[in-house]
């Protein structure tokens, strides 16, 4: 695995993996109008990512489809510390379709306590919560 990354101005950059999809990053602190995503936004939309593929797969084994699947993925950081990390990340995960609920949440338990390598990277320091909500219910 491998990432290229080029300054675009100020601290606005692109990355780009090996087969070239590319991402911007900028300094949102630093930037008015920014140009991308912080670091630490891509670490959580990493969780996202990643987590989903898990989701879906698992699912998808049990021959379930949904129709449907969001995240919102809140993290929050050390205050006062450098570097200020992530202590805390806490996911919703809103999975719409012809879904038991039992079988949603043991999908999202499977991901994020076994197989999401992002979110079982950054669970050294930060306490990773989840909630599941199937057809708007919170189960």
């Amino acid at each position: 695995m491998k990432v290229t990354l080029n300054r675009i101005d100020n601290f606005h950059v692109s990355v780009a993996n090996d087969t070239g999809h590319e991402i911007h990053l900028d300094n949102k602190s630093a930037s008015s109008e920014p140009q991308g995503a912080s670091p630490m936004e891509l670490l959580l939309m990493g969780i996202a990512g990643c987590s989903s593929i898990d989701i879906v797969a698992i699912l998808n084994k049990q021959k379930l489809d949904p129709s449907s699947l969001r995240m919102e993925v809140e993290g929050h950081r050390q205050e006062g510390k450098v570097p200020s990390l992530f202590d805390r990340i806490h996911v919703q995960v809103f999975i719409d379709g012809d879904i038991p609920e039992e079988k949603a949440q043991r999908a999202a338990k499977l991901s994020f306590e076994k197989y999401c390598s992002v979110s079982k990277t950054l669970e050294a320091t930060a306490e990773i919560t989840y909630q599941v909500i199937v057809n708007g219910k919170k189960i």
